[in-house]
């Protein structure tokens, strides 16, 4: 029955009022009810019905530290699917607890948590596979962007104002600060990394305590935690599903091609199809992390057209910066001996330099016959590189074959702990291409490290605040033998203890500059190959197509903070808000 003028006004009016309540709830950030045991059901890909009638208004592509709060925030509203190669962390004591931290990075099955990659430069890294993503298997600290990243970057600072709590209420909570911690607190402060700022989740020169996402029995709280915060009837989450492809819908007269799905394998190979429903505004968001994204677009047909033509990759959209300007913050780690062996502790204490270096440290992984056992540090922040090698001859096996000589390393040598120097933002930058197309393959990744004389001036800069951290009453203190500890020695000790496949150079402890190259290891934080106004525009759309967008790390030119995951777990978040806002914007007219 058809509605009267002044009805239907009123209907109009109803609608107009309801959106703009919810509006108002997005912007008072109004917190939803959170329990792990409302948790939407995981299912296997496989499960996944061949020719699904079912379609979707976002298609989440990486369940990882960005891709859980956006599919969390974006099923409040509409209905989303949520696509995620790795299997869940729930039950997997690698990834839950800390004290099995470097155990979980050193699983070389083709379905565990953590994929490594070796870099051309060398440098051996890891990715995530594995819903929850970089949070399931980095060191846990938690800390926010510094105010000039948030105005860089563009975002709305009060929205950024709520979006962090929204996380931070979840899944963060403050650490019961470890020895080794406190003393590289005490230290730092001592040599002048000044003031002391106490607990805080903001990005503070001076020396600081952050977040964790480890509870006080070292368990490990992960983004894919956040997925609780959702409509588990709106939400429908699927575990090694590997996205190969995203399908493009025939241009029909229109300028841009438009993403209208996915094509993925499930965990037995089989093929599968997922497609967006009708609306417009609906989309395809890619939140596979700094080099899943790049390399599906590729694979996708987004990139230089010369290296999709290589690949017989059909051409749906030339832009030669896709994978350009990757970079990853390099890091150095010394060695401190000490008269006993510390307690396991990973990052809690940061001193932020005005330089632009970071001051970390992490103990207790190495001292111990199983740790021992387990080649602890092949992907860690004791571990070096390969990059003296031939690049034919960097292969995981062989630095695995290397790291077997640590177990005839004497039990002393374990006995200490690492203090960590890592620049931010790095100049140095390199890129990212296919070697094949098979998605479950990693790409060729160049990061340059200390390419750029800058990063390797603010290298030196750190090695030598350690030193200054080293002549302190804290750190002499821990000396075995009570006199203090000179920078040779702990150089020295440094470069024996870092299981890398580098030959030493005989000027090692000499030069900080040959010291920097030759030590230089990673601790995740790259980033970069999507960047904004190359391959996405402000909000994060692909340029030159339509229905899709990507959410994650791969559109930073800086990694956020100290580390990162708290601003891309925030940014899940915050995307997930702004989408809602202006799509529900657009339906009331406003």
């Amino acid at each position: 029955m058809a509605l009267s003028g002044r009805a239907l006004l009123l209907f109009e009016l109803l609608l107009l009022l309801a959106c703009l309540l919810f509006l108002l709830e997005l912007s008072q950030g109004k917190e939803e009810a959170f329990s792990l045991r409302n948790l939407p059901p995981f299912h296997k890909a496989s499960s996944y019905p061949a020719g699904c009638p079912t379609t979707y208004d976002y298609i989440i592509v990486g369940g990882g530290t960005a891709g859980c709060p956006l599919a969390a925030t974006l099923s409040h509203r509409y209905r989303v699917l949520l696509l995620e190669r790795g299997g869940s962390p729930y039950g997997d004591r690698n990834v839950s607890y800390m004290q099995n931290f470097h155990i979980g990075l050193m699983n070389m099955a083709p379905d565990s948590p953590s994929q490594a990659f070796i870099s051309t430069d060398g440098v051996i890294n890891a990715r995530a596979r594995v819903l929850g993503g970089g949070t399931c298997i980095n060191a846990g600290f938690y800390s926010r962007a510094s105010p000039s990243f948030i105005q860089e970057a563009g975002w709305d600072e009060d929205l950024v104002n709520k979006s962090y709590p929204w996380v931070e209420d979840k899944i963060v909570q403050w650490p019961k600060i470890a020895p080794w911690q406190a003393a590289l607190r005490d230290g730092l402060l001592q040599a002048g990394v000044a003031p002391f700022n106490g607990y805080t989740y903001d990005h503070v020169s001076g020396t600081k305590v952050g977040g964790t996402i480890f509870d006080e029995t070292g368990y490990r709280h992960t983004a894919a935690d956040l997925l609780s915060a959702g409509d588990a009837s709106n939400l429908k989450v699927l575990l090694h599903a590997s996205v190969h492809k995203i399908v493009f819908g025939s241009r029909q007269g229109r300028l841009k091609a438009r993403a209208i799905g996915v094509e993925f394998t499930d965990e037995d190979g089989r093929h599968h199809q997922a497609f967006l429903n009708s609306n417009r505004d609906s989309e395809v968001i890619v939140s596979a992390g700094a080099i899943g994204t790049p390399q599906l677009l590729l694979l996708s047909g987004i990139g230089p057209k010369n290296d999709l033509k290589n690949h017989n990759i059909p051409v749906v959209l030339h832009n030669r910066y896709v994978g350009k300007g990757m970079a990853d913050n390099p890091m150095n780690s010394i060695f401190i001996p000490t008269r006993s062996p510390p307690r396991q502790s990973l990052i809690e204490t940061v001193g932020i330099t005005e330089e632009g270096v970071f001051i970390e440290a992490s103990s207790g992984f190495g001292q111990s016959s199983e740790s021992v056992h387990c080649h602890h540090g092949i992907m860690s922040a004791e571990i070096g590189q390969l990059s003296t090698i031939p690049p034919k001859q960097r292969t995981l096996e062989a630095a695995q074959k290397y790291a077997h000589n640590k177990l005839n390393l004497p039990k002393e040598v374990f006995h200490g702990g690492f203090i960590l120097e890592k620049i931010d933002g790095p100049m140095s930058t390199g890129h990212l291409v296919l070697t094949d197309t098979d998605v479950r393959n990693n790409p060729a990744v160049t990061f340059n490290y200390f390419s750029h004389p800058q990063d390797l001036n603010r290298c030196i800069y750190g090695i030598k605040t350690i030193e200054r951290i080293l002549k302190t009453n804290r750190f002499s203190e821990l000396s075995a033998d009570g006199a203090g500890l000179s920078m040779e020695r702990v150089l020295n000790m440094s470069v024996q203890a870092n299981v890398n496949l580098i030959p030493k150079h005989t000027n090692d402890t000499e030069s900080l500059e040959q010291f920097c190259k030759d030590t230089v290891i990673t601790i995740w934080h790259y980033h970069g190959g999507c960047h904004v106004g190359k391959v996405v525009d402000q909000h994060y759309r692909v340029l030159g197509v339509s229905g899709l967008r990507v959410v994650d790390g791969s559109i930073f030119s800086k990694s956020p903070g100290t580390n990162p995951q708290a601003t891309v777990m925030m940014m899940g978040r915050y995307m997930g808000v702004k989408i809602l806002r202006e799509r529900l914007g657009r339906a009331a007219g406003v």
